[in-house]
């Protein structure tokens, strides 16, 4: 038996930055969760211990740190992935491709005196919002996300009809609580958006069409907040999620001689349904490099 090398990178994960943006009034601020893999002509530090093409990741974080100066790439995830992604694939000769992953957490500006404080912030955790960008020298792939998106509909929700076996005990659900924690990735046709203006439209498509439609299943309601995505940006190839079902089961009350008319649930974190899936333009490219796989994009 003769061993080869396969696909290999490596990068520096969880770099966090927080950038403040001071020139004018009122402060804002971007906190980001910063991710770097390079690939490239690295075989000769497996094979033969020889590191001359081996950029430190010391120096992957510090790139991070610098290039985050920048106003005008440093306020959107996107804009700053593509500037780190281009920068060691364009400036750094061994390096034939790499991929950037952002997590971009929120903060709301808080209150004085019934005004909004020009300074002071409090962390937001509505949802974190996502970037990764991928760039070979020749062709880039941005794509855009949000993860921690909790979402929940009392009624307008229903689990029927579903095949059943000899080892099925759920019961069909005509009304139900519909629950999930929503991780979405959608891929851009281009790299020069106007990144805040889709983000916001998008996001804004998935949570009108989660609230908007009576849910047959949470596979329908991943088809529709899906397809609705893609009506709100037309620059939009394809959008992949990934949705647990957050269980909420009605409380058994009449052991102790009480009514529970649909009123108290017991939320069941696990185990949980999973559901996942994509929706696509019928005319978008090959996703390519687009979304990362793990170990050996």
């Amino acid at each position: 038996m003769a061993a080869m090398l396969g696909h290999n990178q490596y990068g520096k994960d969880q770099i966090r930055v927080v950038r403040v943006l001071r020139d004018s009034e009122p402060h804002t601020l971007v906190d980001y969760n910063v991710s770097v893999r390079l690939a490239g002509d690295f075989d000769a530090a497996h094979l033969e211990g020889d590191n001359s093409n081996v950029v430190p990741t010391d120096t992957a974080k510090n790139t991070v740190f610098a290039r985050a100066v920048d106003d005008a790439v440093v306020t959107q995830p996107e804009s700053f992935g593509l500037a780190l992604a281009r920068h060691f694939v364009d400036d750094i000769a061994p390096v034939a491709q790499a991929r950037i992953s952002l997590e971009l957490y929120p903060w709301l500006r808080l209150t004085h005196g019934g005004a909004p404080h020009p300074h002071a912030f409090a962390r937001s955790g509505v949802h974190v919002r996502t970037a990764s960008v991928t760039y070979d020298g020749t062709a880039t792939w941005v794509v855009s996300g949000v993860r921690d998106l909790t979402v929940l509909k009392t009624t307008d929700s229903a689990f029927e009809g579903f095949y059943t076996d000899r080892y099925t005990t759920l019961q069909p659900a005509a009304d139900r609580i519909l629950a999930t924690s929503v991780t979405a990735q959608w891929w851009h046709a281009r790299a020069d958006r106007d990144w805040q203006q889709s983000f916001d439209s998008v996001l804004d498509a998935l949570l009108d069409t989660f609230a908007g439609h009576h849910s047959a299943a949470l596979q329908q309601t991943l088809w529709l907040m899906g397809e609705a995505a893609l009506t709100a940006d037309p620059d939009v190839n394809e959008l992949r999620m990934t949705c647990p079902n957050a269980h909420h089961f009605l409380y058994d009350l009449e052991r102790m001689g009480i009514d529970n008319p649909g009123l108290v649930f017991h939320a069941d974190d696990r185990p949980y349904g999973m559901i996942e899936g994509a929706v696509r333009r019928d005319d978008a490219p090959d996703a390519g490099a687009a979304f990362d796989p793990g170990q050996g994009w």
